[in-house]
């Protein structure tokens, strides 16, 4: 079963970087703490930057 718990606790604060670079890179106003106002639309496309970040850091680390 999925959890939203960090497997490493250390990458916490890098994984919260990470989300506020991509709420930035798709212009997606993201605070410190509670997000709930978000609409579903701004929250997937955050997330969404983060997995194709993801995704073209692994394709460039197989080069």
């Amino acid at each position: 079963m999925a959890s939203n718990k960090n497997l490493v606790p250390e990458a916490k604060e890098a994984m919260n970087r990470f989300k506020m670079e991509a709420a930035q890179d798709v212009g997606v106003n993201l605070k410190q703490g509670y997000n709930g106002d978000l609409t579903s639309k701004e929250a997937g496309s955050v997330g969404g930057q983060m997995v194709k970040k993801m995704i073209q850091s692994y394709e460039n680390n197989m080069k």
